[in-house]
């Protein structure tokens, strides 16, 4: 320290800030977010930390300042991590007859409120699922008041809720569906599906799942308050809305994880979990299931049109006795405020 410049000296205390910071949230992930939920929000941001990181690691690498060792060393700590935030490759494997494609999608509604200023969303939402041609589709926010044909999966299970609002959890198969069910939430709309589908002399059961909103919109204009509302009292808004939701995410985790026990068969979650890859919630769902975008994914695998920020919030999970050939999502299909996910399958013997 003591041969630093002055400007150095203040570069490596907010080296040390950062890095301290991402320590924190590296260990967030084992630790409920009930016990700490205002820490809990570091795992939203930990991709800007592992950036920053970087950018440090650089600026001392450039001056071979051995300072640079503390981000190097944190960096590494994290590779598993950075591996969630960003794929640089994959080794997509060549289809095969017994294959079987995957696809989850947040629908909004197919955009009933008119969120978005364009007509036919809900048609062409349809096109596209008729074109890319999953052979099991897993649809959160479904509503059939937009009457689009979906015919061409000969079995499905909805599971409608809402009074004044219906919003339907799906599940579409082109294999036939021999059992099925819902895990309901107290205190709350969200919910969980799931279908045992039989694929030739093999059953598989799917989760189509859709957890609480932290409800923060994809311009970050959240918080529909008077304008006169204070910064202060507008962030404090903010971090009750994230606490109230991740403590609501992580009952609604344990109850899953509860249920996804008692399963005979391999099993393949999709859906959106309001979360980030980083999250305690994401480790509980996860379990010892494959990440089919690590697995075979590209880039950051975005899932939301965040402004802001790259945000993977909807994830497919396979059991591990099914291998991952490829990964896609839709960054450029802007028909929700979500984006597709899809990857293909194959049940190895």
């Amino acid at each position: 320290m003591k041969r630093l410049s002055w400007f150095n000296k203040i570069v490596f205390f907010f080296n040390i800030v950062v890095t301290v910071l991402t320590f924190i949230a590296y260990a967030l992930p084992f630790l409920a977010p009930k016990l700490f939920p205002l820490l809990a929000v570091l795992t939203l941001v930990l991709p800007l930390f592992l950036i920053f990181n970087g950018l440090f690691f650089l600026y001392w690498l450039l001056q071979l300042k051995r300072q640079m060792i503390l981000s190097g060393l944190i960096l590494l700590l994290g590779i598993t991590f950075i591996n969630k935030f960003y794929k640089f490759s994959s080794t997509e494997v060549a289809p095969q007859d017994n294959d079987f494609v995957v696809m989850s999608y947040n629908v909004r509604l197919f955009n009933l409120f008119k969120w978005l200023p364009k007509e036919g969303v809900g048609e062409e939402i349809l096109s596209f699922i008729n074109e890319e041609n999953p052979d099991i589709l897993c649809i959160q926010e479904f509503s059939e008041s937009a009457n689009l044909d979906f015919r061409v999966y000969k079995y499905k299970y909805l599971y409608t809720q809402g009074k004044k609002i219906k919003s339907s959890q799906g599940i579409f198969s082109k294999y036939p569906i021999i059992d099925k069910g819902s895990i309901e939430f107290p205190e709350s709309d969200n919910i969980v599906v799931y279908a045992d589908i039989r694929k030739g002399t093999d059953t598989i059961r799917v989760y189509n799942m859709h957890l609480q909103s932290i409800k923060i919109t994809p311009d970050v204009n959240e918080i529909q308050e008077d304008v006169n509302t204070i910064d202060k009292e507008k962030s404090q808004l903010v971090f009750n809305r994230i606490r109230t939701a991740f403590e609501k995410q992580q009952s609604q985790a344990e109850l899953f994880a509860e249920h996804k026990r008692d399963c005979k068969y391999p099993i393949i979650i999709c859906g959106d979990m309001n979360n980030s890859a980083f999250s305690y919630v994401y480790r509980s769902i996860k379990g010892q299931l494959s990440d089919c975008f690590e697995e075979q994914g590209k880039g950051f695998g975005q899932t939301y049109k965040f402004k802001y920020y790259p945000a993977r919030i909807d994830y497919i999970f396979a059991d591990k006795r099914m291998k991952v050939k490829s990964f896609q999502n839709f960054p450029d299909f802007v028909n929700s405020d979500h984006f597709p996910i899809m990857t293909r399958l194959m049940i190895e013997k």
